[in-house]
């Protein structure tokens, strides 16, 4: 049997206004995480996927999805253990 590779993907729901949004990104930046951010309100469908990610159960933004972990708010402990433990690296374009 051939070995499933997954390669976790990081994406962060947002709005535009959000500063805990753009802190978190700039910080994903910082590290070199590569990230797909997903603005809420200017799309729909990244809406209709993050209310399917979370039950409906909207609390608010930075969501960020990390493999099968959906993390609320802009929790750096919780960020960095998700990436670990999907052992997503900074990317190493120097």
């Amino acid at each position: 049997m051939a070995e499933d590779v997954i390669t976790a993907q990081v994406t962060v729901y947002s709005t535009s206004w959000c500063a805990f949004c753009h802190t978190e990104m700039e910080w994903l930046n910082k590290l070199g995480i590569p990230f797909v951010a997903k603005d809420i309100e200017a799309d729909k469908a990244a809406y209709e996927e993050l209310m399917a990610r979370i039950g409906g159960s909207f609390q608010g933004v930075p969501v960020t999805a990390i493999g099968d972990e959906t993390i609320l708010g802009f929790d750096r402990p919780k960020i960095q253990a998700a990436l670990d433990a999907n052992n997503i690296k900074p990317n190493e374009k120097n």
